[in-house]
């Protein structure tokens, strides 16, 4: 974190992901989501995630969409309340509604 700024470094989405907001639980490790693009995915929580990260609904997510189906995602990040709010603050989550 930054002395001065308070700014954190977040991880940022790479040429494969983009920001996603959960919208819904669908039983088991799979969520509803809501990405980006304007695209609405079934995200799918990787077993390294599912029991040490609880992602909740409202919960804004990297997700990466699967090559061969353009409408399911691998949720490969969770952020917490205080990183989201500061990608919001920065413009980085303006096209998602929540």
């Amino acid at each position: 974190m930054s002395e001065d700024t308070g700014r954190r470094n977040l991880r940022m989405p790479n040429s494969d992901q983009l920001f996603a907001v959960v919208t819904e639980h669908l039983g088991g490790n799979h969520v509803r989501l809501q990405c980006e693009d304007g695209e609405t995915r079934m995200g799918r929580i990787p077993g390294r995630m599912k029991f040490r990260t609880w992602i909740n609904e409202e919960d804004i997510v990297l997700a990466e969409p699967w090559d061969w189906q353009d409408e399911k995602a691998n949720v490969e990040w969770r952020y917490d309340g205080q990183d989201a709010d500061q990608l919001r603050a920065e413009g980085h989550l303006d096209s998602l509604t929540a």
